[in-house]
């Protein structure tokens, strides 16, 4: 797989790529893509949660033991629990929120798909997304995974990322545009 490549490089592309291989090899792809996607938006969601990944004065039998707890009141697989555990063990939780990226760049890989990295202004809801997927779908010709971001600062419309290209449709840089021409 050629992305896989490119992600062994880094620490966090090591972790993924141990976790991708046993999620493919039990068949639990999708499940551990599920559970992560769950972890991200506790990320996301939880100060409390970010702090334990990234604080280093917690130790790392407290860490291990705070991150259990986290995985099973989030209803987790079986398999990301055990990797949060290991990651715990080895000090490693401040790479999480960068293994879980390059977790879902090799489960899309495999699923041949693609991923669009969406920043949008406000969370979109189900229905967006599902018509931003079709559009993108049309426009690349094969399934697309959508990794969702939200950025006030951009103050509406999209920013979209699929590999090398971006369409920034966002007001800011529309704005950002006139100033300059009109800077002439």
């Amino acid at each position: 797989m050629e992305i896989s490549s490119g992600i062994q490089a880094s620490l966090s592309g090591r972790y993924a790529l141990a976790l991708f291989d046993l999620a493919r090899e039990s068949k639990a792809v999708d499940a551990v893509s599920k559970s992560l996607a769950t972890v991200k938006a506790a990320l996301a969601e939880s100060a409390d949660l970010r702090l334990l990944t990234a604080s280093p004065a917690v130790s790392r039998d407290d860490a291990a033991r705070a991150i259990a707890a986290v995985a099973k009141s989030l209803d987790l697989d079986e398999l990301t629990v055990r990797f949060l555990g290991v990651l715990a063990t080895n000090g490693r939780l401040a790479a999480l929120k960068n293994v879980i990226r390059d977790f879902a760049a090799l489960a899309t890989a495999h699923r041949g798909e693609t991923t669009a990295a969406v920043t949008s202004a406000h969370a979109l809801d189900d229905e967006q997304v599902a018509a931003l997927k079709q559009q993108l779908r049309t426009r690349f010709g094969r399934e697309v995974a959508v990794d969702l971001t939200v950025d006030p600062a951009i103050l509406g419309g999209l920013i979209v990322k699929v590999g090398s290209q971006q369409i920034d449709s966002s007001i800011r840089t529309k704005l950002n545009a006139l100033a300059h021409a009109m800077k002439g």
